[in-house]
C-alpha cells in the first residue's frame, strides 16, 4: 500500500514538473512572437517606401473631384480607358 502512494505522488510530481515546462514554453514563443512583431521591417536600397507611395497626387492638373469616372483601372493607368475623355480648353 505504501510503494502505492509513492509511485502516485511520483506521478503527480512529473506531471506538474511536464507541465509547468509546457507552460514556460508557451509564454516564451509568445515573448519571441511579440517581440518579433514589433520590429520595424527594414528596406531595401530603391525599395519603394510606402509613405511616398501614399502621398502621390493625380498628374495633369486634374483633382479627383473634377474628373469623376466610372473606370478605377484606367484612373490608376493599369489599364487603358474605354472611350477619350473630353479635354478642357
Amino acid at each position: 500500500m505504501v510503494r502505492d502512494s509513492i509511485q502516485t505522488m511520483q506521478r503527480v510530481k512529473v506531471g506538474l514538473i511536464g507541465l509547468g515546462a509546457v507552460l514556460l514554453l508557451i509564454g516564451l514563443a509568445a515573448t519571441i512572437f511579440g517581440i518579433v512583431s514589433r520590429e520595424r521591417p527594414g528596406t531595401a536600397i530603391g525599395a519603394p517606401k510606402a509613405d511616398v507611395a501614399a502621398n502621390l497626387s493625380v498628374s495633369n492638373g486634374m483633382t479627383p473631384a473634377a474628373a469623376p469616372t466610372s473606370e478605377p483601372l484606367a484612373e490608376l493607368g493599369v489599364a487603358p480607358a474605354a472611350s477619350p475623355t473630353p479635354t478642357k480648353p
